[in-house]
């Protein structure tokens, strides 16, 4: 084993860059706090006048007391809707739960926001935690309480593959797949919305709050003329005693999530993956030094190593090929006890064995090459893979393309998309271009992908982007007949670079669901822990196959 020292010096620098992340996570957990209020004070007052508690309090009386719920996609619709009030979290609340000492993804609507209608984005999210569901073969608890579509956005959500009713069709095909699903119908459950919990295993619904039909008391006068109340028409006692449609009837909310804690108290064991865990060990340096370590300008040099002292157990590594294809560190570890095969792009710049300098964060060759070898292995070993992008892109040129940059990039790309232990990633930094590829992007299936809170992810960086924009955009306004000054020019750079960087952001990835969530870095160790604990839940490991590679 290596043991990673450190030659942090706690100077200017390092105290700037502090700050600065300091500030950037204080700005982060001040939007959460925003965004864990749901549809605001005056919303959760009106929820709990009518007897029922919020979705995140429904939460934390679900899970084990004392643990922590690992929430998902918090930043989902973030900054988005705002024609209609806008839709914290997509009006959902998702992520994983301890019930019995067994993890659940738990899928909760907050009534609070729009009564817990869908937009496009929640159908997204719940799709999303669906997938996560199944491919770690979660148990799930749907905790319903929803008016159904957001209607002004019908079209954007009700007819296609990735739309509302993926959900159902996900509902019939996690249950062939054995994995148990409970619903609780805490609120409304209307129209299509009605075959989320009908179409899952077992079905609570809590009397006077709950009710469920294909169609509420007005659209059935409007439709056959009869007159007759919600409570009539689908409440607790009508669909549970004459229809049988519902299995359990519970007088409150906390009766009714107590009741699923003893029906999930009786589960048998399921089959394990069985990944290798040993006794954890601290790294033996602070993580909070991370936030002097990554630099301020996310396009300036660090040295990924001191990263990884802080969050590898022990502070320790087996490196694979150390010594070549530096630009890439690939090593074996353990993180919080588990064994894990780690995929890092080196930031500072390296010496090669020719004495060659390489630019620290871009794959060359002989990166891509050496990255592509140590994926199959952890492959071939069961090892899950934990990708830690900081990455601008591959090598360009002349000498790139001459050694065959393409053909050694693709063989890493192969081995990415191919792989099928499970894959975590974590976005350090930047994330563009075809590196978002080659390091497990969204795209290449990662079990879960976080972000830190300046990661960048773009199809390259803002600078070179802003000024392509802007040749284009000047060529466009010669072809009309028209000049611009260069203080124009200046401006309309600033308008082009402040907009590409805005859409570069986390946060506008976060709320569109191309990352799981955005993660405090001192929490490092913690996600990518119960990331692989939630995989371990699926023994079922396809075997590992290549297609052509070009060598």
């Amino acid at each position: 084993m290596k043991v990673i020292g450190s030659k942090i010096i706690k100077d200017a620098t390092f105290l700037r860059n502090e700050d600065n992340y300091k500030n950037l996570v204080r700005k982060l957990n001040a939007i959460k706090e925003k965004i864990y209020l749901g549809g605001g004070g005056k919303a959760i007052e009106k929820q709990h006048a009518k007897g029922k508690l919020t979705a995140r309090e429904r939460i934390r009386l679900l899970i084990d007391e004392g643990t922590n719920f690992i929430e998902l996609n918090t930043f989902a619709a973030y900054d988005m809707y705002k024609e209609y009030g806008g839709a914290p979290a997509a009006g959902t609340v998702a992520g994983i739960g301890k019930i019995n000492n067994r993890d659940f993804m738990i899928v909760a609507n907050d009534a609070t926001v729009k009564a817990g209608a869908w937009f496009p984005i929640t159908a997204k999210k719940n799709l999303r935690a669906q997938e996560i569901a199944m491919e770690n073969r979660l148990p799930i608890i749907y905790l319903v309480d929803s008016a159904g579509v957001f209607l002004p956005l019908q079209e954007e959500i009700f007819p296609d593959k990735e739309h509302f009713g993926r959900v159902f069709r996900n509902n019939a095909k996690i249950s062939a797949m054995g994995i148990p699903q409970i619903s609780a119908i805490m609120g409304p459950c209307v129209a299509g919305g009605a075959y989320l919990p009908i179409m899952s295993d077992e079905a609570l619904i809590v009397k006077g709050t709950g009710s469920v039909f294909l169609a509420g008391s007005h659209l059935v006068k409007a439709a056959i003329g009869e007159v007759i109340d919600n409570e009539s028409l689908g409440g607790a006692v009508v669909q549970s005693n004459i229809s049988g449609v519902t299995d359990y009837i519970m007088e409150n909310d906390e009766a009714c999530l107590n009741e699923i804690r003893e029906l999930t108290n009786k589960f048998g064991d399921f089959p394990k993956a069985n990944f290798n865990r040993e006794e954890p060990k601290p790294p033996k340096f602070s993580a909070e030094e991370i936030y002097g370590i990554l630099p301020e300008n996310p396009l300036q040099q660090y040295d990924t190593y001191e990263l990884l002292a802080r969050i590898v157990d022990d502070s320790e590594i087996n490196e694979y090929k150390a010594g070549y294809g530096k630009t890439i560190i690939t090593a074996y570890a353990r993180i919080d006890g588990w064994s894990v095969g780690i995929v890092a792009n080196q930031r500072s710049i390296v010496k090669t064995e020719k004495g060659e300098m390489q630019i620290g964060g871009v794959i060359y060759s002989d990166a891509a090459d050496k990255a592509a070898r140590f994926i199959m292995n952890c492959n071939q070993k069961r090892i899950p893979l934990v990708f830690l992008q900081d990455v601008t892109g591959f090598m360009v040129g002349s000498k790139a393309e001459h050694g065959g940059i393409i053909k050694d990039g693709a063989k890493m790309v192969n081995a990415v998309a191919n792989s099928v232990v499970p894959k975590i990633t974590i976005i350090v930094g930047n994330s563009f271009g075809a590196g978002n590829y080659a390091m497990c992007g969204k795209a290449y299936d990662p079990r879960f992908i976080f972000a830190y809170p300046n990661a960048k992810i773009s199809v390259m960086g803002g600078n070179q982007a802003s000024n392509v924009l802007l040749e284009i955009k000047i060529k466009q306004l010669k072809k009309e007949g028209k000049e611009i000054s260069e203080k124009e020019k200046e401006e309309l750079l600033a308008n082009i670079r402040n907009s590409y960087e805005s859409k570069s952001s986390p946060l506008y990835a976060a709320a569109r669901l191309w990352i799981d969530e955005i993660i405090d870095p001192i929490e490092t160790r913690k996600y990518i822990s119960r990331a692989i604990e939630a995989a371990n839940n699926n023994p079922e490991i396809p075997e590992f196959k290549l297609g052509v590679i070009q060598t």
